[in-house]
């Protein structure tokens, strides 16, 4: 046998590089798949996020590039007939925070601009980094709205990081208190939350500009893909004329001050158009600035507010009288003793008047006398008549919160509901309500909806009295101005003006309290009517409740100077057209 130790050394080398191969393979087995693994992982990944969810790589890019810019527009202006400004939007900006960048710029870090950023928001350095908040994916907080100038030019000069500004608009209202209930105000997004600027936001909303581009790693624009142009908005014209609309809310409320009452209101319209020239109440607010305003002073009382109108609804008892053929205009009543009793209540006058004619019953606001008018016809007509001149629903304004009062139309009533009924008991009025029923006596006997935007083109109106009907009426009402009336305090130098007070008891649980409404409506020149005016006056204060006390002098005041500002020409001069109008009354 062989057994030479280089045969078996040679042998071995030979075994061992027939085992290098293996081992090569092995390995390089092993860094292909590993490799393979690293390119199909990798692949697949490109092929999810480029496949099935590329919005968010979409997303990271336009995050990056992608840019909005938006054309802001104003809101529209609110102007009075004449073109007076009453509500305009004045350009302001906003200050805002990038949390972000101001955690990653520890701007709180610089005590003193940190300190004065603080101060001039009226915050404490503490309250201000809690109003950023310490989430740095967080990257838009606002600071302050509506900011004034000066203040944002104070703040742009701190250069604190992450601080940043935003155009935007803040309502002015010029005229202030004076029509605050009318027009109403706006929130801190410009968006109408009372009144006018309720009413019609949409017609005062423009539509915001908008482009949508791309810009490169420098800030410049290198691509627009999407432009809408900005739409203005319109601007409205009320009817409301501001001179007589300051001078309604002066004497108003000079007297519900001096009265100690609790509110009022005042209405002035065009008898032959249906316009609301003026609508004030009292108290009001400033609409600039309505910090710790009470919610309710917001309230037009004007149009929501209802009250027992008393004895303003005597003229009208008087015309369904007229108007149903059981009265007429030289009609008597007696009126003798001064009482009667329906059902077990009463009827009163405050003296035996004994017989009056149409004129006396309003002259003397005889409570027997249109309660016996009333009852010698049927309810139906009444309430129809009342129905007619507006009562019971909305007048045609249109506004927020309006009140259609309270107007039953049952069927059966007592006698002394009909009574009652008759000077203005048992049903409910808004002070608007009772305008547009008083224009109707102005205009001949046509009821026209109410509006308080400016028209050139009156809305179509529906006769519902006979005209010689209401022309009467009107020389009556005159007659209750005049000597032995209840409304001498009513006068308007130069001018021929008619109307009635009304004092009635408000109404609490149970029955009557001891608080009054005092109201005077009327229409004025009676020559040639123009204007119907109500004042309302609500817990007057004091010794001095009636109508004819503390209302009748204000309708004067309005009245007065509303028939100047509208050139309206003088007629005291002037003699009745219903001769058959003589007033007083008769020995019985």
């Amino acid at each position: 046998m062989n057994r030479n130790p280089s045969n078996r050394n040679g042998r071995k080398a030979q075994a061992k590089a027939r085992q290098y191969p293996s081992v090569l393979s092995w390995r390089f087995a092993f860094v292909l798949l590993s490799i393979s693994a690293v390119f199909i992982t990798l692949l697949s990944r490109a092929a999810w996020l480029q496949v099935i969810e590329p919005d968010m790589l979409v997303s990271q890019g336009d995050m990056r590039s992608l840019r909005v810019h938006s054309d802001k527009v104003l809101r529209g202006t609110i102007v009075d007939r004449h073109g007076e400004a009453l509500a305009v939007s004045v350009p302001v900006e906003a200050i805002w925070a990038d949390p972000k960048v101001v955690l990653e710029r520890n701007a709180p870090a610089d005590e003193r601009r940190w300190h004065a950023l603080a101060d001039i928001l009226q915050m404490t350095p503490a309250q201000l980094l809690s109003r950023i908040g310490d989430n740095p994916q967080r990257r838009f907080v606002y600071l302050q709205r509506q900011v004034n100038p000066a203040v944002v030019d104070y703040v742009k000069k701190l250069q604190v990081p992450g601080i940043f500004f935003r155009e935007e608009s803040r309502r002015f209202y010029p005229a202030g208190e004076v029509t605050a209930q009318l027009v109403g105000f706006t929130n801190v997004d410009d968006e109408g939350v009372e009144g006018i600027e309720k009413r019609f936001d949409a017609i005062l909303t423009g539509t915001d500009g908008r482009k949508v581009f791309r810009k490169d790693a420098k800030g410049r624009e290198i691509e627009v893909l999407e432009r809408e142009q900005s739409q203005p908005p319109a601007n409205l014209q009320l009817s409301i004329d501001q001179r007589i609309q300051s001078v309604a809310y002066r004497e108003l409320k000079k007297a519900v001050l001096s009265h100690g009452a609790t509110s009022g209101s005042a209405v002035v319209v065009d008898v032959h158009t249906g316009e609301v020239l003026a609508m004030v109440n009292s108290p009001s607010f400033n609409p600039n600035n309505r910090r710790n305003t009470p919610a309710h002073r917001f309230r037009n009382r004007a149009i929501t507010d209802t009250f027992e109108p008393g004895s303003t609804m005597k003229p009208l008892a008087v015309l369904s009288a007229l108007e149903f053929g059981s009265a007429k205009l030289d009609t008597v009543v007696d009126t003798h003793p001064g009482t009667m009793r329906i059902g077990g209540s009463w009827v009163r006058d405050p003296v035996n008047y004994r017989q009056l004619d149409l004129t006396g019953i309003i002259q003397k606001s005889s409570n027997m006398g249109v309660a016996k008018l009333v009852l010698d016809m049927p309810h139906e007509h009444v309430l129809s008549l009342y129905g007619n001149l507006g009562l019971g629903e909305d007048t045609g304004l249109g506004l927020q919160g309006e009140s259609s009062g309270l107007f039953s139309h049952r069927r059966r009533w007592s006698d002394f509901e009909r009574a009652t009924f008759s000077y203005g008991y048992g049903l409910s009025v808004t002070a608007v309500q009772l305008a547009r029923a008083y224009s109707m006596l102005g205009n001949g006997g046509y009821n026209r909806p109410l509006t308080i935007l400016k028209s050139d083109e009156p809305f179509a109106a529906e006769p519902v009295l006979a005209k010689k009907h209401a022309q009467a009426m009107l020389e009556m009402m005159e007659a209750n101005i005049g000597p032995g009336g209840t409304a001498t305090r009513a006068q308007v130098p130069g001018y021929r003006v008619g109307g009635k007070t009304g004092t009635a008891r408000k109404a609490v649980a149970g029955g009557y309290g001891d608080d009054y409404i005092a109201s005077f409506a009327g229409v004025g020149p009676v020559s040639n009517p123009r204007l119907a005016t109500v004042v309302v006056i609500n817990e007057p204060a004091g010794d001095f409740y009636h109508g004819g006390e503390i209302a009748a002098p204000v309708f004067a005041s309005i009245m007065g100077a509303a028939m100047q500002l509208l050139n309206l020409p003088p007629d005291a001069g002037s003699r009745p057209v219903i001769t058959a109008v003589s007033g007083g009354a008769h020995a019985g």
